[in-house]
This record gives structure tokens, C-alpha cells and sequence, in this order.
């Protein structure tokens, strides 16, 4: 075998070291990479870096690499010497959620452990029993009163002890997955039956870590008998490294799941973008993509990620009228008080009031946050409670350098309506205050809420015959999702919205839950300038419902939902439409596990006058 000569290299490596001085290792001059080196040349590899007055962050013998931060002169000749593969960046890998709760049942959760919904788990149903799941994020406060207590272990780490969680995102993740099926707060994917594993990466401010902490992290997950890793994070840049090593988990049975990320275009965020990661996109609560969610080739499956409700670890703000209490969201910005006073209707709270000392309820919508909550401070107001304008809760902020001297919070469109409904006039008392570490809930969206989703069922359904493959796991998944946007897979949304109880059914049984017939004689009739009758005919009998769908054009593509009506229906009409205007309708029918194909498209021009 051919001898590598190193020795000229290492000292050309000391030479540039010692030149560029101390100042070589301020942030600017200085490089976090990955160096791969061939096989048998570890110690060559170390000691060139130790010669280059490299920090070195992790070793991995099983891939060949060290992470190593060292200054950015030296790259060029490690780069050229003797056994050294290549070197890439070790590439940033960031928390995916956006601060601003629902999707469990969208999801098909509970149907699989309480099939006659009385709020109980079913005896010997799949609960995620038997099939860890490693969360990597910022830990999580494992003293929430919605936490699971046994089975659930963690690696402390340079980000701090998993045990604990400053920002927020890994505790919330966690409920998603995890929530115990009990009398407070939220239940979880698993009604708190799924064995966990916390590996923390991120710190308390929620910052960015490397792909190389990914990967160590990574091999902890799998070090602890992890079936499935839940990583909600990402980043922009590939690396073949940190590749291969989720290739290689893949390759040993391990299920990886990964957010595809929050820039809202067609951009690929990694580790989700690799073949050997499941990437998750975000919906809301309409089935639509969120605006926010990647969409990509790389794309497998959606999940609720917009407005999810799930555990913090501090204490959420409250609404109490006499003796019910309201969970809510702080507005960013208002006071850190309690405030209380007789509650009344501020509408939309668009100008000032009569509400001296009152809890004034405003309606979301048309107005600012920061110009709803001024003009009830301006009013001598106590405190402002805005509710949401469609479902769910909401995080609104009053924006960078506002603020206000009384609190302010948010409902949700439900809880808002009900107040608004019941309680006018009664003592109200808001509080926002918030104490850290504590137990509480918040709604946020991205697709690092996405994510646990997906994890959380991968180990509900595989719990059921822990014998099968990761491979067969992840079939269960895709072959069962429910189809979204354009006719089979798409860019937006993957194979569709992942569903539980289609993916146990298939699992199970390893084969394909059976769809409904598409309907037939689509027809589509202008009646008006404005209006529009569609009809059809049924020919199946096991389909919940019909989705309608419509663009404007003789040729457009781009249709979006616009009704779903009952299966005994078999006519739409559409109004409110353009006259003299060309439009194009698709229908399809569809049940809770799986989709038939469109009938149509059909075009139809409405009348002139």
C-alpha cells in the first residue's frame, strides 16, 4: 500500500496558523466545517486539524468525519492533502416554527385508541406502546402537568440539560406527540403512551445549531432504541455528510421524520429534503396549504401546522367570568399584569369608548392589534380581550417599539363568541402574567407543529405489530394519506394529509383501504350572469361527502376548493360569479380513507345579461 506523505502539508499548516495570529479564531476568520477523510487516515485527519489549531466539536468514526471549527485560510491546503476526502460546511440547522391548536382529530388519532369515542382509551387498541420516539429540539420541561412522568429519558448536552426547556418549541412538539389522555389541557397524538427520548440542540433563545450536532444527536436518538426521530428543524444548505448519516439510520430501521420548512416557496430544507427523511408540510384547519409551508419534489406528506394548540412550559394567560375560565394567548407587547373590570362589547374597538374601568372584548378583524388595545387604554379601559374571526386561537403582537400599560390577550373565534354570547356585565379578571417554568398551552403555527403529527402516528401505527419495517411504516403513510390538491402527488402537500386509522388499516392488514367511485355525468349549466348549477351522479355508496372545486379561465389550472356537500346531494349551485366569464369545475368524492379521482374538469360560461 501507497505511503501518504503528510509531513509537508502539516508544516504549511502550522506556517498559516501561526501567520494569521489570534485574531484567526474571531467569528469572521474562522469556518465550522465537516472534514471526510478516507478510510484508515483518522488520526492523519486529527492531527492535521490539531496542527491547524482547529476546535474539534464530534468525531465520527461510523462516517469517516470530524466537525471542527478552524480558521477559514487553512481550508484550502486541508482540503488538497493526502487522505482528506472533502470538506463542506457544517451548515446551520434551525427550530421551524412561527410563534402565532386543533389537528388531532384531523388526523384520525383517537379513532385508532378510542373507536367508540367516549373519551377512554379502547382496551388493547395501538397506543404507541413499545416504539420510542427521540424528539431533537430545545428538551423539554419534563414537569408539565401534560407530560407523561414515566418512559421518558433525554442527553444532556452543550445546549443545556434536556430536561429542561427555555424557548418553548421542543416542550410544545412534545405535546403533540405525547399529551396524557386526562382532564387538563391537550391530549396528544399518544394519549401520553409513547416512550420518548429528548436529545436537546437548541438553547434557550431558540438560536441555530450545526448539522454535526444534528448528527451526533442523531446517533444518541438511535444509541437509545429510538424507532422514530421527530426533528422539527431545518436548514437551506445539504450536506452529503450529515446524508449519509441519515441514509445509514434508514439503512438500520430507523423512521426519520423532518419539517420542510417555513419560507413559504419551493425552496428544500434539509435533513427533510434527504430521500431518507419523511418531509412534512403544514395545513390549517381547512385543509389548505398554509402560506407558509415549503413546498417541494421533496414533499411527502402534510399535517395540521397552523394555529396547533399544545404544551409550554410556562403558564398561559387566562380569561376567568365568574366561575369559568378561558385559556388564552398573550398579545406581544401589552403589560404583564392582572387587570379586572365588568366585561362589555367593544365591537371591532376600531375608535374609543365609554369603558372606564371595563374588560373590553373586541372582535378581530379590519383594525390593528395595537390600534384595538390603544383605543381601550385610551378609554380608561382595563384590559382588552380580542377574539379571533375564524377558528381557533391566534399570538397577535402589537408590533416592534408598541406598547401598552394594560393587558391584552386573545381568544379563540368559539370562546370569543361564547363570552360574547353569555357574559356581558359579569366580573372579569384577565391575567397576564407569566411565570417560567410552569404549565401552560399556546396555539402556534409551522411545520415544526406539522411534524410531530406525523412522528406521533408513524409510532401509534407501528405499535401494533412492531415486526413490520420502517419501510412498511412509512407505505402506511403515504399510500393512505388523504389526497390533497391536484390528483395524486403534488409538490404542496406530498401524498396528501397524513390519516391514522387508513395507515393501521394498512398496516395491519398491507393493503390499501378501499375509495369510493368516483361520480359521473358531471354537468354544468350557466342559470344567470351570476350563477351556475352543477350536477352529477352518484355511483358509490361508501363516500362521505363531495369536495367541489373551481377556477376562472377556459383552460386554468390552478383549481382550488370552494364547497363540500353531503354524499345524498347530487347538485351545487354556485353563485356570486362574474358575468360573461368562463369557469371550470372539477368533483370528486371522498371518505375518511382514501379518494377517489376527479370527475370533470368542465367548463361553463356564464350568462351575458
Amino acid at each position: 500500500m501507497k505511503k501518504l506523505n503528510w509531513s509537508g502539508y502539516l508544516v504549511a499548516l502550522s506556517a498559516l496558523y501561526f501567520l494569521s495570529g489570534t485574531i484567526a479564531m474571531a467569528e469572521e476568520n474562522v469556518s465550522r466545517v465537516w472534514v471526510k477523510y478516507h478510510s484508515g487516515q483518522a488520526e492523519n485527519a486529527h492531527n492535521a486539524l490539531n496542527q491547524a489549531g482547529a476546535k474539534i466539536h464530534f468525531k465520527f468514526p461510523n462516517l469517516n468525519a470530524i466537525a471542527a471549527t478552524l480558521p477559514t485560510v487553512v481550508l484550502e491546503i486541508l482540503s488538497k492533502m493526502p487522505g482528506i476526502e472533502f470538506i463542506e460546511e457544517d451548515a446551520k440547522r434551525y427550530p421551524s416554527a412561527q410563534t402565532v391548536p386543533y389537528g388531532i382529530n384531523m388526523v384520525q388519532a383517537p379513532s385508532v385508541w378510542d373507536a367508540d369515542n367516549n373519551g377512554e382509551v379502547d382496551i388493547g387498541a395501538p397506543v404507541g406502546a413499545g416504539v420510542k420516539v427521540c424528539i431533537i429540539d430545545s428538551g423539554l420541561y419534563s414537569a408539565h402537568e401534560d407530560i407523561p412522568q414515566t418512559d421518558v429519558t433525554g442527553v444532556n448536552t452543550t445546549a443545556g440539560n434536556w430536561n429542561q426547556d427555555g424557548c418553548g418549541h421542543g416542550t410544545h412538539v412534545a405535546g403533540t406527540i405525547d399529551a396524557v389522555n386526562n382532564t387538563i389541557g391537550v391530549v396528544g397524538i399518544s394519549p401520553g403512551k409513547i416512550p420518548l427520548h429528548i436529545v436537546r440542540v437548541f438553547g434557550d433563545s431558540c438560536s441555530w445549531a450545526y448539522s454535526s450536532d444534528l448528527v451526533s444527536a442523531a446517533d444518541a436518538c438511535k444509541a437509545a432504541g429510538a424507532k422514530v426521530i421527530s426533528m422539527s428543524l431545518g436548514g437551506g444548505t445539504p450536506s452529503a455528510t450529515e446524508q449519509t448519516a441519515f441514509q445509514n439510520l434508514w439503512d438500520q430501521g430507523i423512521l426519520s421524520v423532518a419539517a420542510a420548512g417555513n419560507g413559504g416557496n419551493s425552496a428544500k430544507s434539509y435533513p427533510a429534503s434527504y430521500s431518507s427523511v419523511i418531509s412534512v408540510a403544514a395545513v390549517d384547519s381547512t385543509k389548505a396549504r398554509a402560506s407558509f409551508s415549503q413546498y417541494n419534489a421533496e414533499v411527502d406528506l402534510a399535517a395540521p401546522g397552523v394555529g396547533v394548540l399544545s404544551t409550554v412550559p410556562w403558564n398561559s394567560p387566562t380569561l376567568k367570568v365568574g366561575t369559568d375560565s378561558y385559556l388564552a394567548s398573550s398579545i406581544e407587547n401589552s403589560a404583564a399584569t392582572q387587570a379586572s373590570g365588568a366585561l362589555v362589547n367593544g365591537g371591532l374597538c376600531g375608535t374609543t369608548g365609554d369603558w372606564s374601568g371595563q374588560v373590553v372584548l373586541c372582535q378581530r378583524g379590519t383594525y390593528s392589534f395595537y390600534d384595538k388595545v390603544s383605543n381601550v387604554q385610551n378609554s380608561g379601559g382595563t384590559a382588552a380581550i380580542i377574539y379571533n374571526n375564524v377558528s381557533g386561537n391566534f399570538t397577535g403582537t402589537l408590533g416592534n417599539g408598541n406598547f401598552s400599560t394594560i393587558p391584552a390577550i386573545s381568544l379563540s373565534k368559539e370562546d370569543g363568541e361564547a363570552v360574547l354570547a353569555s357574559s356581558l356585565g359579569q366580573a372579569a379578571t384577565v391575567n397576564n402574567i407569566t411565570i417560567q417554568p410552569g404549565s401552560g398551552y399556546e396555539a402556534w403555527d409551522g411545520t415544526s407543529m406539522a411534524t410531530p403529527h406525523v412522528s406521533g402516528i408513524a409510532a401509534l401505527i407501528w405499535s401494533a405489530d412492531t415486526s413490520r419495517t420502517n419501510s412498511q411504516v412509512r407505505a402506511a403513510l403515504e399510500n393512505t394519506a388523504l389526497d390533497l390538491g391536484v390528483s395524486g402527488r403534488d409538490d404542496s402537500f406530498g401524498y396528501g394529509l397524513v390519516q391514522a386509522a387508513g395507515a393501521l388499516q394498512y398496516l395491519t392488514s398491507n393493503s390499501t383501504p378501499t375509495p369510493p367511485s368516483p361520480p359521473t355525468n358531471l354537468s354544468a349549466i350557466a342559470n344567470s350572469k351570476s350563477q351556475v348549477t352543477l350536477a352529477w351522479t352518484d355511483t358509490s355508496s361508501n363516500e362521505t361527502g363531495f369536495k367541489i372545486e373551481r377556477c376562472k379561465g377556459s383552460t386554468c389550472t390552478n383549481f382550488a376548493q370552494i364547497a363540500t356537500v353531503p354524499s345524498n346531494s347530487q347538485q351545487y349551485v354556485n353563485t356570486g360569479l362574474v358575468k360573461n366569464t368562463t369557469y371550470r369545475y372539477r368533483i370528486r368524492s371522498y371518505n375518511s380513507s382514501g379518494n377517489s379521482a376527479y370527475a370533470g374538469p368542465v367548463s361553463v360560461t356564464t350568462k351575458s345579461r
